[in-house]
């Protein structure tokens, strides 16, 4: 094959880059919208911080399924999942209790929320 020099080369490397970064991107934004099923049975309220001492924003049906954007320490809870103080964010001002969460893990999957 041909060898390509001067604008044309330049030209198509930018556009091969630039393709590698969208193809990047949406690899990205899929792993953002992975999402964790609530427990069996439970109907789950989501709460406007970290606690259960927050205010009630909705209800998640059972068997809904939640991203989680970052999670957060917060007030210890048990449920289904064991005990933990792990609050999952899955919306602008809305967090679950990680313990309702299945997760696949007692720890953090996600970021932690910045204050």
């Amino acid at each position: 094959m041909k060898k390509m020099s001067g604008r044309r080369g330049m030209l198509v490397g930018g556009l091969a880059a630039a393709l590698l970064m969208v193809a990047g991107a949406g690899s990205q934004a899929s792993a953002a919208l992975r999402t964790y099923p609530i427990a069996p049975g439970v109907n789950l309220n989501v709460r406007s911080g970290p606690g259960a001492h927050f205010s009630i924003v909705r209800i998640l049906p059972a068997g809904s399924r939640v991203p989680i954007y970052c999670q957060a320490p917060g007030e210890t809870v048990t449920g289904p999942y064991g005990t933990s103080n792990i609050w999952d964010n899955i919306s602008n001002g809305q967090f679950v209790a990680d313990a309702y969460v299945n997760t696949g893990s007692d720890g953090y999957v996600a970021p932690k929320c910045s204050a």
